[in-house]
């Protein structure tokens, strides 16, 4: 996330859990819910939902 987003994350915060849940929150907004989705999520598919939720593209990779 850091990587594709540097310019638009003012802070990032990560909070250890138990249960194997996984979740990505981006100004209180669920981007991503292992628990809600039931499964892993795909290559990408962070990155995708991050870009979509908040209205920005990711910087190109070198």
């Amino acid at each position: 996330m850091l990587e594709n987003f540097t310019p638009a994350i003012d802070s990032f915060k990560l909070i250890p859990s138990s249960g194997g849940r996984f979740e990505v929150l981006a100004n209180d907004k669920v981007i991503y819910s292992k628990k809600a989705e039931g499964r892993h999520a795909g290559e990408g598919e962070v990155v995708r939902r991050f870009s979509e939720v908040l209205g920005i593209e990711p910087m190109p990779r070198d």
